[in-house]
């Protein structure tokens, strides 16, 4: 396969790694907060410091969109958003749907973070009749019945998911059959799905219940007793991060 060669900048997007992928939005947030505050440039120790990372982690992250520090200088803030941007294609947004306008689906539209650098929303969908016509975010809920539609006008390739666990695998399958390839999946099952569908899961409660096992390690481990030897993740360890391709 020929990687893909971003024209501008000449940076590989096939040969980003997953974990990359997953820290250049971190760095992003953070320097768009310095841009606001007219702060022009960082150093990768800095930077790292912000964002949890080492500065050797930060340095190799950003050599991935291209060559953007001066030894000394640092990094010109408004050059790496500018990179950040063109690795994501933030500068045209992919249209996205998302199924499900309960609780947690209308934290989501209304959250200024989420859509904020990422896909841009076309419809949301419920298949409640009290919800359908209402609106939330500037958005009137659309029958379930138009998802098909919608997807096909906008030529939509991802859909967010946050429906209750037994609606999702039939939402799924015709989202699948509609050409949707890309989910972000917030109910609590695991979807099955063709090789060619790509999944990310984001399940808060394993997040929850995963941190109270790290607070019963250190628990322990302050009382002298054994937790065997599983390999602890630390802090510095990505957790509930699954994906499906």
């Amino acid at each position: 396969m020929t990687p893909m060669i971003d024209g501008a900048s000449g940076f590989h997007l096939e040969r980003i790694p997953e974990a990359t992928v997953l820290r250049l939005p971190v760095y992003q947030r953070i320097l768009q907060t310095f841009q606001r505050q007219g702060i022009q440039t960082i150093s990768s120790a800095d930077l790292g410091r912000l964002a949890g990372e080492n500065p050797a982690s930060v340095r190799r992250d950003l050599s991935r969109l291209g060559s953007l520090g001066t030894r000394g200088t640092g990094y010109d803030v408004a050059t790496v958003v500018d990179q950040i941007d063109r690795a994501f294609a933030s500068t045209s947004p992919k249209p996205v749907v998302l199924i499900g306008v309960g609780n947690l689906g209308r934290a989501l539209i209304h959250s200024k973070g989420f859509f904020h650098n990422g896909p841009t929303p076309v419809g949301i969908f419920d298949a409640d009749p009290e919800v359908i016509g209402t609106t939330e975010g500037g958005f009137v809920v659309q029958s379930q019945d138009a998802l098909e539609a919608v997807i096909a006008e906008h030529q939509v390739k991802i859909a967010v998911l946050t429906l209750s666990a037994p609606q999702a695998q039939g939402v799924v399958e015709r989202l699948v059959a509609a050409g949707v390839t890309y989910l972000l999946n917030f109910a609590s099952i695991t979807l099955h799905v063709p090789s060619h569908v790509t999944i990310r899961y984001v399940d808060l409660s394993i997040e929850l219940q995963a941190l109270g096992f790290y607070q019963t390690v250190e628990e322990r481990r302050r009382g002298g007793m054994s937790v065997g030897s599983a390999g602890i993740l630390t802090s510095q360890t990505t957790m509930g991060r699954r994906t499906k391709r």
